[in-house]
């Protein structure tokens, strides 16, 4: 997402680099997702552990509320600057997604096994369903999924009100009903992550992340057909059980090569390339953070011209690259590449000096 959300022009993109305008998918459509299914892993292997060890269960979920509590201010404080206009800042974002995901799923994580898990699943993928499908809005009717006119959005304009995405005003991506299938988005890795922490063979816990897969991807494309079209703004069935599969696949074609190979040199060589990974993956959530805080500096600081004019910081350090005979489409996706590298420089020195920021 540094690489997604800094291009030089937001005019001129690779398509696999942006977000489906409603319906459909594209790469960055992954991204999201991804990272609350492998939060949900994480959740499972750390927190599943402890409760199932006989941890203070109580003391677990203030724990987490903690957490949850402070990463859904860093999002708010990202959205407050640099205007810090209270009467129009956005509430929601995606950190206040992910901590919201993460206060929801900690009791079931800590309370619940695999099958209640997934009669939570099932029940408030219905529930989002029908409240979608057959909730009537004001003025527009039931099951209508397009911009602003869904069940969520008038949930998020009656509850929130002007303090939505500003480029919507009328919906937002990351709104309130939309959350329900996101939890279950992290709920699926919480499943994947009990499995991966059984006593079941390594290459069987693959096979079964496979099979699962493959099941998810196809259920998402079935469900895109017979009940809600696959769409990340909303969040519907679809895309979550779609994302789902993807995650599962992913993640088990680096968990092979890294983990299960029986080989040595295979294991060696994939530690080796995926090492770019490891040291983002240290600091994720502070790099996500700290390169939004310096896109706003970008925009925000401005520099008088010669006409009378303002230039943007980003506009200045852009202007050099923009000059290139490469085509606009490349240039944007140049600035966007290098801002992506300074941010992994900042990754690689804390990695370096073992500098960890623990949310």
């Amino acid at each position: 997402m540094v690489l997604v959300n800094n291009p030089g022009d937001w005019g001129h993109l690779y398509g696999p680099l942006e977000h489906a305008r409603w319906n459909g998918w594209t790469f960055t459509d992954c991204i999201f997702p991804f990272f609350l299914f492998i939060g949900g892993v994480a959740m499972a292997l750390s927190l599943g552990r402890l409760a199932a060890a006989g941890a203070d269960r109580p003391r677990l979920l203030a724990k987490l509320a903690r957490r949850a509590l402070l990463i859904f201010l860093i999002g708010f404080l990202l959205n407050f600057m640099p205007y810090f206009n209270i009467d129009k800042v956005r509430i929601p974002g995606v950190l206040q997604r992910i901590a919201l995901c993460t206060l929801l799923a900690a009791p079931i994580v800590v309370y619940c096994g695999w099958r209640a898990q997934l009669a939570i699943i099932a029940g408030v993928l219905a529930l989002y369903s029908v409240l979608m499908l057959y909730v009537p809005v004001p003025g527009i009717g039931a099951g209508v999924l397009e911009p602003g006119q869904d069940f969520g959005a008038w949930v998020d304009r009656t509850l929130l009100g002007k303090h939505l995405w500003v480029q919507a005003k009328t919906w937002d991506p990351e709104g309130i009903v939309s959350t329900l299938p996101a939890l279950c988005s992290q709920l699926f890795g919480v499943l994947a992550g009990r499995w991966l922490a059984s006593n079941v063979d390594r290459t069987r816990q693959v096979a079964g992340l496979v099979v699962a897969g493959i099941a998810c991807v196809a259920i998402g494309m079935f469900l895109d057909i017979i009940l809600m079209p696959i769409n990340k703004s909303l969040w519907t069935p679809s895309y979550c059980f779609l994302m789902t599969g993807l995650a599962c696949l992913a993640f088990s074609a680096f968990y092979w090569p890294l983990d299960v190979s029986p080989s040595s040199r295979v294991r060696t060589l994939a530690a080796r390339w995926t090492l770019p990974f490891v040291i983002y993956g240290m600091n994720a959530l502070f790099i996500f953070a700290f390169s939004g805080f310096v896109a706003k500096m970008l925009g925000y600081v401005k520099f008088a011209q010669p006409d009378g004019s303002q230039h943007t910081l980003g506009q200045v350090l852009y202007a050099p690259i923009a000059a290139l005979t490469i085509g606009a489409v490349n240039t944007s996706l140049l600035h966007a590449v290098l801002f992506d590298a300074c941010m992994f420089l900042v990754a690689w020195g804390m990695w370096r000096k073992r500098w960890f920021v623990k949310v």
